[in-house]
């Protein structure tokens, strides 16, 4: 019970900080870069998986040689790591396939550029990353000026953007309302207007939910147009042009849909959430990764995470005023009930996936995600789904509904998408805990009237259970009655059970001894 009220922290290191030791540095390569790696290679995995390879091998065949150029804006050179290895996974299919020859260009071009602001870790990342551009600080694109020409009257500064931004663990430490957004914004707009994808992500903590869903509430506010809704009212009296035109763009992953979330229908922080979209990544500890946390048994580790991918300047999204939508992406009320009847016909493995997605109508955009893991039980297999509507439904996929959707459902993971439909459905309301402020206040009301059990009380009881070693005394009617030891925060081995058998107990006397002796038939009942 106090391990569930302990506070919420981000990553201890962070490679934007300004200053860190040789052992920091070395801590930081050793336990952080491992599951920031593993976590980083599974969201670009699941943006492979939504976008489709034409997106990943245009970038690598670009006609003018060179290659997607990405960003490393908090990971210390874990996200570069992992890119790389997806583009070189991608390359080799590509030479599979003989669409290019590998053994003229063993390995894609790839631009990277790592943000490393203490120079300990740029001096470590530099020996383990071969033509990468190493940045001290990120520019700051939403403070610059936007003016055509600067004051000595030359061409105004080019800005850089990329391909593709990766951006963990880099809101969760700003506390301040307004460096996040300015964060984002700054992110946004290092990303390509062109198909340019931006990716989040945060520890898979309530405050880590918290940052990411802040930051979708944004994009979709502010950046991102959607159909039917492309411009934004600006409050301020001062500008001439009232509406700001928002740009294209969509959300990849893991978000099916581009409403309110059903987990954060109102911002700001919450205590006691319990409800929160993350995700779990396994990944096999390295050996000096085993020395350092003194592990001899288990070597491998689950890393929870919450993440959000955006696409800049592409949005297949379909305008329900428009003509006809089958050709788009579909989202809402019609997806979600498309994907309640089930897409069972679109697995048909002899037709080619865009066969299969014309055929249907239907896209890997549109379809819920499991938010948690299955309940399986005999017969039946219900799924927590969040739908393409932007809700929370409980799905039951019984034996009897469709053979295949069983088995299906059996294999289910947490964090996949479900197209098979099911055969009834529930809405699930979330778990949203209450809001902070007014959880402190409940909190100061229970102290002041002695009824608070918060982490000290737990504390002390779980320090009085397995504390060192300490004495009991043992009140009854007549005043004490004794002394109990306790070794180790636990009862004395002489009046504890035993494997060999039991402990001998004495008869409890029903009188004081103290007082005058009682004659033996007053207790055992005279022989009338």
């Amino acid at each position: 019970e106090g391990m569930k009220k302990l506070e919420q922290k981000h990553i201890g290191l962070e490679a934007s900080q300004n200053r860190m030791s040789e052992i920091e540095a070395d801590a930081y390569m050793a336990v952080v870069m491992p599951s920031v790696y593993a976590t980083v290679m599974s969201t670009l995995v699941e943006m492979r998986k939504r976008l489709g390879t034409k997106w990943l091998r245009d970038m690598l065949t670009r006609e003018d040689g060179k290659g997607p150029s990405v960003l490393d804006a908090g990971a210390g050179g874990a996200g570069a790591l992992a890119w790389k290895d997806v583009c070189q996974a991608e390359w080799e299919t590509m030479a599979e396939e003989g669409l290019i020859d590998i053994k003229k260009t063993p390995h894609p071009t790839t631009k990277l550029t790592v943000l490393c602001t203490p120079p300990t870790l740029r001096e470590r990342v530099a020996n383990l990353l071969e033509d990468t551009t190493l940045l001290h600080k990120l520019p700051d694109y939403v403070h610059a000026s936007n003016g055509e020409e600067t004051l000595d009257g030359s061409a105004p500064y080019g800005r850089k953007s990329f391909d593709l931004v990766i951006a963990p663990h880099t809101l969760f430490p700003l506390a301040e309302e307004y460096k996040r957004k300015a964060q984002i914004g700054n992110l946004w707009q290092l990303t390509k207007s062109d198909d340019g994808v931006l990716l989040l992500m945060e520890k898979g903590l309530p405050r880590g939910f918290e940052a990411i869903a802040h930051a979708r509430s944004l994009l979709l506010s502010k950046h991102i147009s959607s159909p039917g809704s492309t411009h934004i009212v600006n409050n301020n009296l001062n500008n001439d042009d009232p509406d700001i035109l928002k740009e294209k763009g969509m959300i990849i992953a893991p978000c099916t849909n581009h409403s309110t979330c059903p987990m954060y229908p109102v911002e700001g922080f919450s205590a006691g959430r319990k409800d929160f979209c993350h995700f779990n990544q396994r990944y096999i500890r390295p050996a000096f990764y085993q020395r350092v946390i003194g592990a001899s048994h288990r070597n491998h580790e689950d890393v929870k995470y919450s993440y959000i991918a955006v696409r800049r300047g592409v949005d297949t999204r379909a305008d329900p005023e428009s003509g006809d939508p089958s050709k788009e992406l579909v989202q809402g009320k019609v997806a979600t009930e498309a994907a309640f009847k089930g897409h069972e016909a679109a697995s048909d493995p002899e037709q080619s996936y865009h066969d299969q997605q014309l055929a249907e109508g239907f896209s890997t955009l549109s379809l819920p995600r499991v938010i948690n893991e299955p309940l399986k039980r005999r017969g039946h297999v219900s799924l927590d789904l969040c739908t393409p509507s932007g809700t929370l439904e409980r799905w039951t996929v019984p034996k009897s509904f469709s053979a295949q959707a069983y088995r299906d459902s059996r294999k289910t993971r947490w964090g996949d998408l479900w197209a098979l439909g099911a055969k009834t459905r529930v809405e699930r309301q979330p778990r949203l805990g209450k809001p902070a402020d007014k959880a402190k206040e409940v909190m100061r009301a229970a102290k002041k009237k002695g009824q608070w059990k918060g982490r000290d009380i737990s504390e002390a009881e779980k320090k009085k259970r397995k504390g060192q070693d300490n004495f009991d005394i043992q009140m009854g009617d007549h005043g004490m009655e004794g002394v109990k030891h306790r070794v180790g925060g636990q009862e004395d081995r002489s009046e504890r059970r035993t494997k060999g058998g039991r402990v001998f107990r004495e008869k409890k006397v029903k009188y004081n001894r103290h007082e005058k002796e009682v004659p033996e038939e007053d207790i055992y009942g005279r022989d009338d």
